[in-house]
Order: C-alpha cells, then structure tokens, then sequence
C-alpha cells in the first residue's frame, strides 16, 4: 500500500469515526427528547391534581346547618388541604354583618331580600343564583298534644305560638302565610333566627312554632309537624353567591359548585329542601 493510499485510509477512518460518534450523540439527545414529553405530561398531571387549600369561610342561614355542615364534611374529604367555616344565622343579621365588614368568602341566605341587602352594597362578585327552595310547616310538641290541625289554630286563645322576627326569611314568609289567610297571630315571642324558634317547642317553652319543613325534619322526634296548605303562597327562594374579595376565591367556587352539584341537591333535598 502507497502512503498516498494509506493516508487516504486513515482519513476514512477517521470520518467514519467521527460519523458514528455523531449518530450516538444524535440517539442520546433524541432518547433524551422522548423522555421530555414524559416528565413534562408527569408534571401536568401533577399540576391538574393539585388540591385545593386554605379556609373558606361561609356565611348561611340558619336552617341550612345540618345540610351545609354535611357538606362542609364532604368538601374537606375530596379537598384535604382545605378547610371549611361556618358562621349560621339569621340571613338579615349575617348579611348585615357581611356589609360592615366581617370577612366572609360566601354567602348563602335564606330569600333573596336579605341577598339584596348584599348584591345592592356591591359585595357579592356574581349575580346569586338559587340553589335550593324551602316551605313553612308548624312544629307542635310531640303527639300534638293541642291538635294544631291548621294554621288558623295557633290563633286560639291560651296557645303558646312563637313566630321568627319579620325581619329574618322565616318570619316574613310565616306572616305573609297569615295574611294571605287574614289571620291575626300575636305570638308570646319573636326569635331571631328559625332554630331559636324551634327550640322554644323543643324546650316546652312554646307549644307551637313556625318554621320551615327543614327545621322539623332536623328536630327528628323532638317535634311534630303539621303541614298547612297557606305555606304554598309562602315559599322561600334560597341563593347562594360568592362574595367580593373572598381571600379564598378558588375554595369558594368549588364550595358553591359542591352546593349546586347533583350530590350536594341530593343532601339537601333529603333534608327537607325543594328543588330550585
């Protein structure tokens, strides 16, 4: 073999060399490429399962507690980073006390009055939206020891009715029940929210009460209820909304979606509600 040859040869070599060097650098960074995609779809799923965290604070009527806190129960399972609070109250009080100022991410009142008093101080970030209504029933002492049969009886005279404040939900749709049936009630006491009402019967304080259909099914043998057909023309649209500066804005619209959702209607309806 020439030198010339030779040389020629070790050229070849060399860039065949050089070549095959060149196609392992290509298939590391092309195995390197695949493997990108994966990472990053890993890191996606990751994201898109991120839980929710934080407390999210809810004000709501009182006749909601038993629904509300039964859900309050099942958000915190499916998100446990997070953590739900609740104030209950009467709806004109919480609604009063969500325009002075209390911090509060949502609310949800028991008729759309007391949300007014909300939406018109520009403090709700929606419109409301009903989520739930509910109808007025007469809790009696256990065994109706009085017969209350209507709610023309509880305007007998001897007969300890307590009504709610005509200010809260509750009492205004139990007098709009008594006028529509020019019925003339004077109770021995206005309470400020619907339980305190049905605690008066509870403790024997009162022997009848109006409240809502809910609050008897709640009171189990506590109470008995009487059903009355005015309490048709006296049925409370109940909204919820969350609330202008919600510092758990997120938790908040899961918590209204968990709400609106067909297992949160399917707690509420079986604790007495209607349908919206």
């Amino acid at each position: 073999m020439t030198t010339r040859t030779a040389r020629r040869t070790r050229r070849t070599l060399q860039v065949a060399g050089t070549g095959a060097a060149a196609l392992l650098v290509l298939s590391a960074c092309s195995s390197s490429d695949d493997s990108s995609p994966k990472k990053s779809d890993s890191s996606a799923s990751a994201s898109s399962s991120d839980e929710l965290s934080g407390t999210v604070t809810v004000f709501a009527a009182t006749s909601l507690k038993e629904s509300f806190t039964t859900l309050g129960k099942e958000f915190e399972k499916e998100h446990p980073g997070a953590k739900v609070t609740f104030s209950f109250g009467g709806s004109d009080t919480l609604a009063a006390s969500i325009t002075g100022g209390a911090p509060a991410d949502v609310f949800a009142s028991a008729s759309p009055k007391t949300m007014a008093i909300v939406t018109d101080a520009g403090d709700a970030s929606e419109s409301p939206a009903t989520f739930v209504r509910n109808q007025l029933e007469i809790a009696t002492l256990p065994g109706n020891p009085d017969k209350v049969s209507s709610l023309k009886d509880l305007t007998e005279a001897g007969l300890k009715v307590v009504l709610c404040d005509k200010e809260v939900p509750c009492g205004a749709a139990a007098q709009k029940a008594l006028d529509a049936s020019n019925l003339k009630l004077t109770p021995v006491s206005y309470e400020q929210d619907v339980k305190a009402a049905l605690t008066k019967v509870e403790l024997k304080e009162a022997d009848a009460a109006v409240v809502y259909k809910t609050d008897v099914h709640a009171a189990g043998d506590k109470v008995e209820g009487v059903e009355f057909p005015e309490s048709a023309d006296a049925i409370n649209d109940y909204p919820i909304v969350q609330l202008k500066g919600a510092k758990n804005a997120e938790a908040a619209k899961a918590f209204i979606a968990l709400v609106q959702s067909a297992e949160g209607q399917k707690v509420l309806t079986e604790a007495g509600f209607l349908k919206p």
